[in-house]
């Protein structure tokens, strides 16, 4: 292990997140070489606060918010070494995950082009917040111990997954700046998805390291929900919208037609719930911008087909739809739930095999 590693942070506004991130990076073991905080045009002051909080760190500033694809991007580009430490400004890692990251690694043999450790909850370690995935036909994440007590979650050791959650990774930058890195047209959702589909797709590996940890914080303000009664409405049109940017751009024509009644039913209960939010208009708006850009993104999914390896019956599955508690909480909701999975896993048995 003689090479070094680059750690980008990804920062928007992030005031109270960013002292709790860098204090961790200050005490993290492991070969560093750089600290990069890209800084997504923040106004609360936090980018001008990182000379004071991680003197060795240098700010990258981008001249506006294009979403945490745009900085992360822009971190891989100005990153000096090949294996780069990627964070989120809520991200607090414990000392030893760059270590576990790169055991695993070494440990893995190749074709290894991202690794994440297991995300807990900031104000309860003990709980599991992101995990990695697998992927679902319907185009979402099926995520893995969400919200489970780690005594609880299944797995151990390091786990192949399909889906990695960027709010910590350790990632090979050359691989994904070849794939041209994350899709910033997502802006934020469903980036993390897409670009694990498209890894995957090539017979690239993600792992998950279970014992290595990252604590998670708050989230993006007015996008993340965690709990409450309101689902925030511009997170119903990001959903709307860069589900289908997913879909469009990576499933093959085969395939989408296969899937077809499932995303028609997955798309009546999202409507049902974007309309119970009070947020249908967010909804409509959200498919009519993924219309505008389906041509687009079609063509860019014929072009990029050849350079697969992985059919798309090999990497979809059919399920389990995954509920944040708070939305379970609501009977109706949580019965919703178990009715749509049970029947969106009985089309696929028979979508699969057309796909």
């Amino acid at each position: 292990m003689s090479e070094r590693v680059s750690v980008v942070v990804v920062n928007y506004n992030g005031a109270e997140h960013l002292p709790h991130a860098l204090g961790a990076l200050a005490a993290l073991r492991g070969p560093i070489d750089e600290v990069l905080v890209v800084d997504n045009a923040s106004t609360d002051g936090s980018a001008d606060r990182v000379a004071e909080l991680l003197p060795s760190a240098r700010v990258v500033r981008l001249a506006t918010n294009g979403g945490p694809c745009a900085a992360r991007n822009a971190g891989l580009r100005a990153a000096r070494n090949r294996w780069v430490l990627a964070l989120d400004n809520d991200a607090v890692p414990a000392p030893d995950v760059l270590e576990k990251l790169l055991a695993a690694r070494d440990a893995a043999g190749p074709g290894v082009a991202v690794l994440q450790p297991r995300s807990v909850f900031f104000d309860d370690p003990e709980r599991v917040h992101y995990d990695g995935g697998a992927f679902h036909y319907a185009g979402l994440i099926v995520l893995r111990n969400f919200y489970a007590p780690i005594e609880r979650a299944v797995g151990a050791g390091v786990v192949e997954v399909d889906c990695a959650i960027a709010v910590l990774l350790l990632v090979d930058k050359d691989r994904l700046l070849e794939l041209g890195g994350w899709d910033e047209r997502y802006f934020i959702l469903f980036e993390d998805l897409d670009l694990s589909y498209r890894l995957r797709a090539r017979g690239l590996r993600i792992l998950s390291v279970e014992d290595a940890l990252v604590r998670h914080r708050g989230g993006t303000s007015g996008i993340s929900f965690r709990d409450g009664p309101d689902y925030p409405r511009s997170r119903v049109f990001l959903h709307a919208r860069n589900r289908r940017i997913f879909l469009a751009r990576n499933l093959a024509p085969r395939t989408l037609a296969a899937a077809r009644p499932g995303l028609a039913l997955y798309d009546l209960a999202s409507f049902a719930f974007a309309l119970a939010s009070g947020a249908g208009s967010e909804w409509r708006r959200g498919r009519a911008e993924a219309r505008g850009l389906w041509s687009v993104l079609r063509a860019e999914e014929a072009r990029e087909r050849p350079s697969r390896t992985v059919g798309d019956a090999r990497l979809l599955s059919g399920g389990p739809l995954v509920l944040t508690p708070a939305v379970a909480r609501s009977a109706v909701k949580r019965l919703a739930n178990v009715l749509l999975d049970a029947a969106l896993r009985a089309w696929w048995t028979i979508g699969r095999r057309l796909a």
